[in-house]
């Protein structure tokens, strides 16, 4: 199987910026797509895709983080970061990593998630 430890969430004030970074381990024969979501809080509220990107290193935003936030990944070590600045209130969210993942013996690719980890935006 796939474990994903994300890291790197926290307090910011608007304007201000932070780093995640998500560390893929286990049977891992390869990594296809690996995306970060985020589940903000308040009724109602769905996880939604943040950023994404390839194996070959191509990249999309969903919405609002355009232009702010930057998706990127070392395919040796099996890591996606996600550095986000001009950060707003409406960024706060638990933000999970995501990777689609062919593990050793296996016969399919599947989706595998992160814990999450708590990012809040407030002055």
């Amino acid at each position: 199987q796939v474990r994903l430890v994300e890291s790197g969430g926290g307090l910011a004030q608007p304007g201000g910026s932070l780093r995640l970074s998500c560390a893929a381990s286990g049977d891992i024969f390869d990594i296809g797509a690996m995306r970060w979501y985020r589940l903000g809080d308040g009724p109602g509220k769905q996880r939604e895709l943040v950023a994404n990107i390839t194996k070959h290193g191509d990249t999309n935003y969903v919405g609002p983080v355009k232009g702010r936030f930057a998706i990127s990944r070392d395919i040796a070590k099996n890591t996606v970061d996600l550095q986000m600045n001009g950060l707003v209130p409406e960024d706060t969210a638990v933000y999970f990593c995501s990777v689609v993942a062919f593990v050793r013996g296996g016969s399919t690719w599947d989706t595998y998630w992160g814990q999450g980890t708590q990012v809040t935006v407030s002055s």
